[in-house]
């Protein structure tokens, strides 16, 4: 028996990494196609915040690269950051020019699924422990590495 026949089966989604060294990649990402805790497939954000600090990534020249996630600044998708209507309804969103490590700048909205009262963006950005938190910048979902933020700035 091979590896690949263990494994669960896993769909791609289109995605532009830029790597700690400010290096840029398009290409996939693979993500699970099912999971246990909501109908449909994993997302690209529960996919980067899994405990294992590596993910596969095939660049558009196609050789598959295993790319550690602590080196990983963002990985941008052209897909919302959440489909589920649920969980967009209790979701709060933060106005946010977010100034990255390397000197890049995102603008967009910061998500996170808060009460109310925590509507803050002090709030959102400090809502959770996983290493990846998104931004939705209307066109395109960042998916921003938490290490790699040197400041955010909310916007009017």
């Amino acid at each position: 028996m091979t590896a690949g026949e263990f494994a669960l089966p896993r769909g791609s989604v289109a995605a532009r990494l830029v790597l700690a060294g400010g290096e840029a990649h398009s290409g996939e990402i693979y993500v699970a196609e099912r999971v246990p805790h909501h109908s449909g497939p994993e997302t690209p954000l529960e996919m980067l915040n899994r405990p294992e600090p590596f993910f596969a990534f095939r660049p558009k020249d196609g050789h598959v690269l295993l790319v550690a996630k602590a080196a990983t600044v963002t990985v941008e998708v052209h897909q919302a950051p959440m489909d589920d209507p649920t969980r967009r309804s209790v979701a709060r969103a933060a106005p946010l020019e977010i100034t990255l490590t390397g000197g890049d700048t995102l603008v967009g909205f910061a998500l996170a699924e808060l009460p109310e009262h925590h509507a803050r963006p002090l709030d959102i950005l400090n809502a959770s422990t996983d290493r990846f938190f998104a931004v939705d910048a209307g066109a395109a979902t960042h998916f921003v590495n938490r290490a790699h933020v040197r400041f955010a700035r909310p916007q009017e």
